[in-house]
């Protein structure tokens, strides 16, 4: 099952991507103009979802112990794959698996051995689960990074504009980050509509704040760095960005 995620959550999955162990939650929060409790309950609901699956340490095996990585290529019956995949990971040795959806060459597994014979030893337990091997190759290196179109912008400030779907009837659901210096800062939902930073034809659906998420109601008062989704019947006006953006009058200031 596949889930939306919005830029906030994009630049949390860059971050953990790139640097788990150090990146704090006040440095991402900086980045995207929420507040630390916003991006710490985030990462809980990418971990409910099961978008952030774990964190691992990127591991060297080969400076410890001088140990040996080898990746097999195998090929396994498709209605056996997964059991395959599952009896494989549980091998001595084996650190990763990987299921490909293909007929051929449809398992990837890399395993650490103590040297050649032990690397021989796993090849050997591959082939009794019913895996054919189909290439059995050294692992040099082993590189990653972040995924580039999750990075935060850093050509300026972030916007205010989180999200934007489309949904029947061309109507629109926007999701705004409340910037400190926004004109609607300050003010209930019912006294935001009054004077216009809140058109008659648009309704906030929900206000994430923090780790909780509110229920609008025309006295809620929103607070600078409130992740506000709103719906409307027709394309979003633009010029409710500048209800939730920093006033003019506030960037020329800084």
């Amino acid at each position: 099952m596949t889930h939306r995620i919005d830029e906030i959550d994009r630049v949390i999955l860059y971050h953990l991507a790139a640097d788990a162990r150090t990146t704090t939650a006040p440095t991402m929060a900086e980045q995207v103009d929420v507040t630390p409790a916003t991006i710490r309950n985030r990462i809980r609901q990418l971990e409910e979802r099961g978008i952030v699956r774990g964190y691992h340490a990127a591991i060297d095996y080969e400076a410890a112990d001088g140990k040996v990585t080898t990746q097999f290529t195998c090929t396994v019956p498709v209605n056996e794959r997964s059991a395959i995949a599952a009896d494989a990971l549980a091998t001595h040795g084996v650190v990763n698996v990987r299921e490909l959806l293909a007929g051929q060459d449809n398992l990837l597994v890399t395993a650490v051995g103590e040297d050649t014979d032990d690397v021989d030893r796993i090849a050997h337990q591959l082939s009794e689960l019913g895996a054919t091997i189909k290439r059995e190759d050294i692992v040099r290196t082993d590189t990653t990074q972040p995924l580039r179109s999750f990075a935060p912008d850093a050509d300026g400030p972030p916007s205010a504009v989180r999200d934007l779907q489309s949904v029947a009837g061309g109507a629109e659901v926007v999701e705004f980050t409340v910037s400190q210096e926004a004109p609607v800062v300050g003010t209930t939902l019912e006294a935001a509509n009054e004077s216009g930073l809140l058109p008659d034809d648009v309704l906030v659906v929900s206000i994430e704040r923090g780790d909780t998420r509110l229920t609008p109601s025309g006295d809620t008062r929103i607070e600078a760095g409130d992740v506000v989704s709103v719906f409307s019947p027709d394309a979003f006006p633009e010029a409710l960005v500048e209800s939730f953006a920093a006033s003019v009058a506030g960037s020329d200031a800084g």
